[in-house]
């Protein structure tokens, strides 16, 4: 099934910017392509270059990394929700004190990008079994209304903005 891009209408502009990263692109490619394009951007890198951060207060390489790894499971999990037609209204969340208490360092870093390779495989499953319906259901989460089709949008746009960044910014 083809997922067309979500409307502007079915998510918080804060999202905007990961879906047209997205744009016109079939989006499962994307989801799939990106597992090894991740494990390619880490592979080889020394315990220097997965400490390092580009700036003060920034996150250091592997920190990006548990980011991703959480917003990839914060994002499915109100996928699954919504897809299953729960209402109930979700908190956000703070992705500071979430890197802050996930303590990611580069000895992390084998078991980070294994975790997010299962998150992502399960996303893909899920994804897989969803029915046209599915996509244009939507829920509440950090106060906004947000449909599935956006959230799997917002997956594959988040972590081509992340990879961006740490090629850009953080010369990988």
């Amino acid at each position: 099934m083809k997922i067309s891009q979500p409307l502007a209408s079915e998510y918080n502009p804060f999202y905007g910017g990961y879906i047209e990263k997205i744009g016109d692109q079939d989006v499962i490619k994307v989801l799939n392509s990106q597992l090894s394009d991740l494990e390619s951007l880490f592979s080889g890198l020394s315990e220097e270059i997965l400490s390092y951060a580009y700036g003060e207060g920034k996150w250091t390489v592997v920190e990006v990394l548990g980011h991703m790894v959480d917003v990839e499971r914060i994002m499915s999990y109100r996928m699954l929700r919504f897809c299953r037609g729960d209402k109930t209204a979700l908190p956000g969340f703070e992705e500071n004190d979430y890197v802050i208490s996930g303590k990611y360092s580069p000895k992390l870093t084998e078991s980070l990008l294994l975790e997010f390779n299962y998150l992502r495989k399960a996303n893909l499953e899920l994804i897989g079994r969803m029915e046209e319906h599915h996509l244009t259901l939507s829920g509440e989460s950090n106060g906004s209304s947000t449909s599935v089709r956006a959230l799997i949008y917002i997956l594959a746009g988040h972590l081509q903005h992340h990879m961006g960044i740490l090629v850009e910014r953080y010369k990988l």
